[in-house]
């Protein structure tokens, strides 16, 4: 037995309902559109012989139609000829006809009506199958993600993850120490001075002893190369 026993049960479906009490959601999803698939095969097929059963009764009303015409023409034919008793069953038949015709034109709208009813239960029904594929597709995108979470879960968890972030901090710590040797270098070439930084460092020291000589010279005080005479 289906999930729904009819159409007007499908239309009528709370989804939320069933999906709630459902162990699998994702499959009970899956059977309800399939099952308002096939029932809306089921309704169009219908409504297409409805259609069919009222075309052949359009052209059973146009037989009936030229029929009483028919008998009619017969009737006025007999009754000029004197033939009442001609043209009295004339008219008998005529009636016949057009009564097959009444009758006929009733159940062409009866079908009418059904039909207009097929129409609102089709147009219903494909309201109701692309609100569940929509959730068929919320449904999988939430159970892709929830699945994902797991397996994220899972790998953090994973003895291989703590090997990885080793392998990490090992290659840090590698990183550490090139980057550690590369300054010791360039603090080693700061502090030792280059050939030109020392000649220049003895051309100013004697431009600063001449400096000092002329200051003593001029306060009167004996320079160095004086008191190297005396």
């Amino acid at each position: 037995m289906g999930i729904f026993s009819r159409t007007r049960d499908i239309i009528a479906a709370n989804f939320n309902d069933l999906l709630d009490k459902a162990d699998d959601p994702a499959k009970m999803i899956r059977m309800i559109i399939l099952e308002m698939e096939e029932t809306l095969v089921e309704v169009r097929a219908s409504a297409a012989r409805t259609i069919a059963d009222q075309k052949e009764m359009h052209r059973h009303t146009v037989k009936l139609d030229r029929l009483q015409a028919d008998w009619g023409e017969k009737a006025q034919l007999a009754l000029s000829k004197g033939r009442e008793d001609l043209a009295r069953a004339a008219l008998v038949e005529k009636k016949k006809a057009a009564d097959m015709a009444d009758q006929l034109k009733s159940e062409i709208t009866v079908l009418d009506d059904a039909l207009r009813a097929y129409e609102v239960d089709i147009e219903k029904l494909q309201t109701r199958l692309r609100e569940a594929r929509s959730r068929q597709t919320a449904i999988a995108a939430r159970l892709e993600s929830a699945e994902n979470r797991v397996k994220l879960r899972t790998l953090l968890a994973s003895e291989r993850v703590d090997e990885a972030m080793a392998r990490f901090d090992q290659l840090e710590r590698r990183v550490d120490y090139a980057e550690g040797r590369a300054d010791a270098l360039n603090l080693a070439e700061h502090s030792k001075p280059s050939l030109a930084d020392e000649i220049a460092a003895l051309a100013g020291a004697d431009k600063i002893d001449a400096e000092l000589e002329e200051m003593k010279r001029q306060l009167g005080q004996p320079g160095t190369a004086a008191n190297k005479d005396a």
